[in-house]
């Protein structure tokens, strides 16, 4: 409850869902503001009828002072409707009672700016105001009340996520547990272990997140996926005048006016009337005071209590009632300080009878009574809002719950792909056998291997000209060993189709293009924008002539040089201004002319400060600067690029790179091996490079990836 109307001894539970203990065990008393509840019910401020079985009578109402049913809120279901009435800040409450009796033709608005919106024993936040608002202007709506947690670093580099507040009606042990849960079926990521350290000062739910993992996701996932977030559904339904009414924010407080002003005028009528009774019992008094010698002279001549009254009646004028306080008088009332004490009193009641059969008369005075009381109530019991009420997202997007992490993404010849995370692989020297990557199939190769982030959008570009939109993210991770899943069970690929290229994209830009490069040595070039929103089934990006596929697609800003790579080791470098901009369905302009049997391997747009590493099957691999290049018109025969023979294998892919980058290696079995980029050295275009990867005699160097420094 928001404000307890009991005080209590004894074990009574706890936000764990542990019971109480039995009634014998615990004592309980009324609250001070409980006796407010009940304050006046001597007066006949409400109306009685029997119980249920007739045997005692029960209050209709309670004739209260506090706002009860806003303050602490009620939750009740019955044949057809139901109430949720949210607890409610008594401060806050008896500021728009008392708005509402001055400015009675107020608006919901009004109030509103008043009544901020529930607040809640168990603190907490409301996100957002607008459901808030709704909700008192029509009596029903649905609110969100998050828990607050904040990311706490520890020694080192692991943080981790201190809860010290739940929603309303929440199960604090309920929520550990979905937690855990959630943690073991890998739902939320980054979970290393879950503490409940809370005490006698406060709640403390300690999330421990793994080393290296976003402390700030995995918070957006207990909100997302477990009660540390919920809803809480209004329903402003009570019954006024025996009947089920749904009230708005107005209608509840004006109701409770009216109570209140029902109750003051019976309890001045009560008082009135009392007070009357006894001004006519003072009455009779000061008439005995007055006359005090022929009252005791008639009061000894009578023969008994029933006679005395009855002369005294008879000799007064005085009602029955009077005679007989008379005869009940004691002596001591007699003596001089009494008798003027009685007409003490019968001037202070007749002042008391003016007083209340004004409040009577004047609605005016009702209500400055009923200020004057409610703020009374606002002193002895108002504090500060508990729950706080900040505007934000509700909901998360799948993107915001997903870890922001760097990925190697591989795929085989045959089709299976899988994300590894980057952190798996080690450095190692040029040279080295490197690690596994990959269990693939005696059938089955690396074809490539890419870097992205897992927040990134992957175009997969086919060997047939189509290209298909996916999320990092939807990319299964695995182990370094596992093979991964089909990508037909990502994207719908067509018979016969092959990724040729992927390019990972945060957003889809007008001012960047996607250029092109085909085996027959094809060049094109389209606006990024024009690929962002592909079908599921696909869309066409370049139009492919019978015999040719696509071998690379890579993003630039359209003034760039472009050099394209065989694999024969020819070389062309020219400018992109000279491939004008098409639509994605146009086929595009030669880019370099091939000698036969010749193929395009790739595609490098100049980079300034890097070089071109060219890497060749059977594992050698060199840079080149890019100026050893001159600029020629495209659609030229090229130069020697790389001195392809028998030991270094054909050209298998050309990439730019810088000395501070870091090169991966996949082969056709799987193995992986990553070094520095400035471990293979620089070399004239007439050279073969060095050895880079060893190869078994029936291997040969699959793809190969850059890392940049800020993706390391």
């Amino acid at each position: 409850m928001r404000y307890l109307l009991v005080e209590g001894q004894g074990n009574f539970g706890s936000m764990d869902g542990d019971p109480p203990a039995a009634m014998r065990y615990t004592e309980v008393r009324m609250s001070t503001m409980a006796e407010m509840l009940l304050e006046d019910i001597e007066k006949d401020t409400v109306d009685f009828v029997p119980n249920y079985d007739g045997s005692l009578r029960e209050p209709v109402v309670l004739p209260s002072r506090v706002p009860n049913l806003l303050v602490n809120g009620s939750s009740g279901i019955a044949v057809g409707m139901a109430t949720n009435i949210p607890p409610h800040n008594l401060t806050e409450i008896c500021d728009a009672i008392i708005y509402l009796v001055q400015n009675p033709r107020c608006s919901i608005e009004e109030l509103m700016d008043i009544v901020k919106g529930p607040d809640f024993p168990t603190r907490g936040m409301i996100i957002g105001s607008r459901e808030i608002k709704e909700a008192y202007r029509t009596g029903k709506g649905i609110i969100t009340v998050r828990g607050r947690a904040y990311i706490e670093r520890e020694k080192g580099e692991r943080e981790t996520i201190v809860i010290t507040e739940i929603p309303y009606m929440v199960n604090k042990a309920k929520l550990i547990e979905k937690i855990a849960e959630l943690a073991r079926q890998e739902r939320i990521r980054g979970v290393a272990d879950i503490r409940d350290e809370s005490d006698r000062e406060g709640m403390r739910i300690i999330v421990e997140i793994k080393r290296g993992e976003n402390s700030g996701v995995v918070l957006k996932q207990l909100y997302k996926l477990t009660p540390l977030q919920t809803t809480f559904g209004i329903i402003l339904l009570a019954l006024h005048h025996n009947q089920p009414k749904l009230l708005n924010l107005k209608e509840a407080l004006d109701i409770f006016v009216s109570h209140r002003r029902e109750v003051i005028r019976r309890r001045t009528h009560f008082e009135l009337e009392r007070a009357r009774q006894r001004e006519h019992i003072l009455e009779g008094l000061k008439v005995a005071v007055d006359n005090l010698d022929r009252c005791i002279e008639l009061i000894r001549a009578s023969k008994n209590p029933a006679a005395a009254r009855e002369a005294l009646m008879k000799e007064f004028d005085i009602t029955e009632i009077q005679a007989k306080a008379i005869l009940d008088m004691k002596l001591e009332k007699l003596t001089a300080l009494e008798r003027q004490a009685i007409l003490d009193e019968l001037k202070q009641i007749k002042k008391l009878i003016d007083e209340l059969e004004s409040i009577l008369r004047s609605d005016k005075k009702v209500n400055d009574l009923i200020i004057r009381e409610i703020t009374e109530v606002k002193e002895k019991f108002g504090d500060e809002r508990k729950t706080d009420i900040v505007e934000g997202e509700k909901d998360f997007s799948d993107e915001e719950l997903i870890p922001e992490e760097n990925m190697v993404v591989i795929y085989t010849r045959t089709g299976y792909i899988k994300r590894i995370p980057l952190t798996l692989f080690r450095s190692q020297r040029r040279g080295g056998k490197g690690v596994k990557g990959l269990e693939v199939r005696q059938d089955d190769i690396v074809d490539s291997i890419f870097m992205a982030n897992t927040k990134d959008y992957m175009m997969f570009f086919t060997d047939k000209g189509r290209v298909y939109w996916l999320r990092v993210h939807q990319i299964p991770q695995a182990g370094r060993l596992a093979k991964g899943i089909h990508v037909k069970n990502l994207i719908q690929l067509q018979a016969g189709e092959n990724v040729a290229a992927c390019l990972n994209v945060r957003e889809f830009s007008a001012d960047r293009y996607v250029f092109f490069v085909t085996r027959s040595g094809i060049v094109k070039k389209t606006t990024l924008s024009a690929f962002s929103n592909p079908r599921v089934t696909g869309i066409s990006a370049i139009e492919l002539a019978e015999g040719n596929t696509l071998v690379n697609a890579f993003l630039t800003d359209g003034k760039s040089d472009i050099v394209l790579v065989t694999a024969r080791g020819k070389g062309i470098r020219f400018s992109e201004s000279g491939v004008r901009p098409m639509a994605r369905t146009a086929h595009g302009v030669r880019g370099i002319s091939l000698s036969e049997g010749d193929a395009v391997v790739c595609g490098v747009p100049v980079e300034e400060g890097k070089a071109m590493l060219i890497v060749s099957a059977r594992g050698y691999g060199k840079r080149v600067n890019f100026s050893a290049f001159r600029r020629q018109n495209r659609g030229g025969g090229g130069v020697i690029a790389v001195k392809v023979t028998e030991k270094t294998g054909r050209v298998i892919n050309a990439l730019p790179v810088s000395e501070d980058d870091e090169v991966i290696l996949t082969s056709t079995k799987g193995k992986i091996i990553k070094f520095s980029a400035r471990e293979v050295s620089q070399f004239g275009r007439a050279a073969s490079g060095v050895r880079i990867m060893k190869c078994d005699k029936d291997e040969e160097v699959a793809d190969v990836a850059i890392i940049r420094p800020e993706e390391a």
